[in-house]
């Protein structure tokens, strides 16, 4: 078991020791509807090609994804926020490994549809040396067939822990991607592809190396 998934262990036996089991219910429940919705295979696939972007940083910068991939593959990991006790895990992860992602010549990039003042935030938090781009209202991540509506049963929950998704990103649509991770090659063709509705469930790093 690797590091990241050591870590996600410990943070699944605090979690159940610390929230309620009402909590932990609706949030199994909520896994479990998006284990129907087919994700995995309505979601773009290795081969294909993604769409080209243009995408700010924590800073307001724009960043195109045909210049990053001008000499260079490019990770693209998509997380939900700097609210997600897992993304932070995942981020900090890849931090630790960034120089054996950029010994491949690759280039790692962080998307989530969180506003550029609370990627900063995370930044700065995890100490992370690569760029979180913001996905304005998912627009990107639903290009890619990632995304999925927080359903109304749970998002009672999400509120009582203070995680307000109108405020972390800026609109009313309660829509989040799905944690996935894409090795994106010179002409923007997918070569890898992690995806789990499970929230839970995080790359393997030595998969993602491996590729590059």
């Amino acid at each position: 078991m690797n590091t990241l998934a050591k870590n996600i262990e410990q943070l699944n036996q605090d979690l159940v020791s610390q929230l309620p089991q009402e909590i932990l219910e609706a949030f199994g429940k909520s896994i479990e509807d998006l284990k129907t919705k087919n994700m995995e295979k309505n979601s773009i696939q290795i081969g294909e090609r993604i769409p080209a972007f243009s995408l700010p940083n924590a800073l307001g910068k724009m960043i195109n994804s045909d210049e990053v991939l001008k000499n260079n593959k490019m990770i693209l990991a998509f997380y939900r926020g700097n609210w997600c006790p897992y993304c932070n895990l995942e981020l900090k992860f890849l931090q630790e490994n960034l120089s054996r992602i950029k010994a491949k010549n690759a280039v790692l990039i962080a998307v989530s549809p969180q506003s550029p003042d609370h990627s900063l935030t995370m930044i700065e938090k995890n100490n992370l040396e690569f760029e979180v781009l913001t996905d304005i209202n998912n627009d990107f991540a639903k290009k890619l067939g990632i995304t999925f509506q927080l359903q109304d049963f749970v998002l009672p929950y999400y509120q009582s822990l203070g995680i307000h998704l109108a405020d972390f990103n800026a609109n009313k649509e309660n829509t989040l991607p799905v944690p996935a991770v894409f090795v994106i090659d010179e002409n923007r063709t997918v070569l890898y592809k992690f995806l789990d509705v499970n929230y839970m469930s995080r790359v393997d790093v030595e998969d993602l190396i491996q590729v590059l």
